[in-house]
């Protein structure tokens, strides 16, 4: 017998959530920047050579932030290259990706893309080739208001104002062997504490995000995390961490349970913080990034001309069992509102993203452009309890894994409620019974969901086959809601305060 029940109260909170968990992510990968969010001579491009038919469709999405310029590309990037007169800065091989950088989008372009959407960036620097003084030195290029060496060339290249960057990534992944500069943890803390100390010391209002673990299974983590974070612990603010989600023996219900994964990840990353907090005897908690979340298999293996300009790579096309799993993983975020305050789909276009674009054609969404668009329209105000009650399955990597995964979020003015459902069973529909507890004179307005799909459909420029629908209302008697929740679906259930 399938079931999901659940008991919300307006007063069991978990915590406020952080506008930029509905961030994103864009490096000079692929054509994410070429192509993607900057093509000049494409029908749609400003005088800038921004895409405006990308940037509407990233307004619509609701991102508020953007993670730059990497990702792995950042660990061999010098950021003195993308500044000054386009037709004189250098072309790079491109170690990272094995590619030709032309360094025609550099720091200045981005951080004028961001104003122009109205996006909050959040800077990386290199930590991997790079060094503490180049930190501080592009902290300086952007920040300073002026009189200094870096704070003019800013002015000189046309932007007399600072920037205000505040959100700053002490590198990427150094965890990993497959990072330019790779350190072990010891290495990397030192040179994390020591950037992070002069970045602020340039601009003390800047926050900055240690390196954690760039994966579950790596087999440092947690041990990464105690020895970095105990040597840089008074110069950062968060602690980043990393998941991507596979589906390599094609095993659908192994599939869909992913989410777990990422739950009982963002659990571990916590505890680990809070040993470090703990040990320290501090006052001062250290919250979580989670700056590159998605799912990412489709490209694997994917074949392409060394040493080209913005190739056509990591270019997955998601079907609809990807957006489902994108919705638990969502849902999974919210759910820890209280501690992991920053986040960051990888990536937002054309790689591994949910906008897709065509070189001087279309742009269009891809299927996990949906769930995340509905979180982050009507996930803003505080994550509530979630009291859940499933039944459950297994698989041959899980157990336990409930047939119904949930979140909960209040509006910051208490007069709306949004509940979020993954029905992760392949062929039945379940009922979700919801208790609400002081919830009075709330009405169901909306119940939208992606369902009725083959696991295996795709949206392209030419056919949306998966979209969003609007369902019958679910029955709302005095505090109980019973919804039907159709096999293999994604929704969302809005209440409102009608008296």
């Amino acid at each position: 017998m399938k079931y999901a029940k659940l008991t919300l109260c307006s007063e069991y909170k978990t915590g406020e959530i952080d506008r930029r968990v509905f961030g994103s992510f864009i490096e000079h990968l692929g054509r994410a920047v070429y192509g993607g969010i900057y093509e000049p001579g494409h029908p749609a491009a400003d005088e800038n050579g921004f895409r405006t038919d990308v940037a509407a469709l990233i307004k619509e999405l609701g991102v508020p932030l953007v993670r730059y310029p990497g990702g792995n590309f950042v660990s061999g990037y010098n950021w003195e290259d993308g500044i000054g007169p386009a037709h004189l800065r250098p072309r790079r091989l491109e170690l990272a990706w094995g590619t030709t950088e032309p360094n025609t989008f550099g720091t200045d372009e981005f951080l004028r893309w961001c104003a122009f959407l109205g996006i909050e960036p959040m800077m990386a620097v290199n930590l991997g080739t790079g060094t503490p003084d180049g930190a501080r030195r592009l902290v300086e290029y952007c920040n300073h208001p002026g009189g200094t060496y870096y704070s003019d060339l800013r002015k000189k290249n046309g932007t007399e104002k600072p920037y205000g960057v505040k959100l700053w990534c002490l590198g990427n992944e150094m965890d990993g062997t497959w990072q330019m500069g790779h350190k072990d943890a010891a290495e990397y803390g030192r040179a994390a504490a020591e950037a992070a100390k002069l970045m602020k010391w340039t601009d003390p209002s800047i926050e900055t995000v240690l390196c954690g673990s760039s994966g579950w299974g790596m087999s440092t983590f947690g041990d990464w995390e105690a020895t970095t974070l105990d040597i840089a612990y008074d110069h950062v603010d968060y602690v980043s961490m990393h998941q991507y989600h596979g589906n390599g023996d094609d095993y659908l219900e192994n599939f869909l349970a992913k989410g777990v994964e990422t739950e009982g990840f963002i659990k571990s990353v916590i505890a680990s913080l809070d040993f470090v907090q703990g040990k320290r005897r501090s006052k001062k908690r250290i919250d979580v990034s989670f700056d590159e979340w998605n799912v990412w298999y489709h490209s694997h293996g994917a074949e392409f001309e060394k040493w080209c300009e913005a190739p056509h790579i990591l270019e997955d096309i998601y079907n609809f069992a990807d957006a489902l799993v994108v919705g638990t993983m969502m849902n999974a975020i919210l759910r820890h509102a209280d501690r992991v305050k920053i986040a960051c789909l990888a990536q937002l276009v054309n790689v591994i993203a949910p906008i897709m674009t065509e070189n001087g054609g279309r742009a269009w969404k891809q299927t996990i452009y949906y769930p995340f668009y509905f979180a982050s329209r009507y996930a803003g105000g505080t994550s509530l309890l979630t009291l859940s009650d499933t039944s459950k399955y297994d698989t041959k990597w899980y157990s336990d894994v409930p047939d119904v995964d949930m979140s909960a979020v209040m509006s910051e003015d208490g007069n709306e409620l949004a509940i979020f459902a993954v029905n992760r069973d392949l062929k039945d529909a379940i009922t979700l019974e919801a208790k609400l507890l002081e919830f009075d004179g709330f009405a169901v307005t909306k119940h939208i969901a992606l369902e009725g799909n083959d696991p295996e459909d795709i949206n392209t420029a030419d056919e949306q086959k998966v979209s969003p629908v609007e369902k019958e209302l679910p029955q709302l008697d005095g505090m109980q809601l019973k919804a039907k929740l159709s096999p293999m679906s994604w929704n969302m259930i809005v209440l409102r305060r009608i008296k």
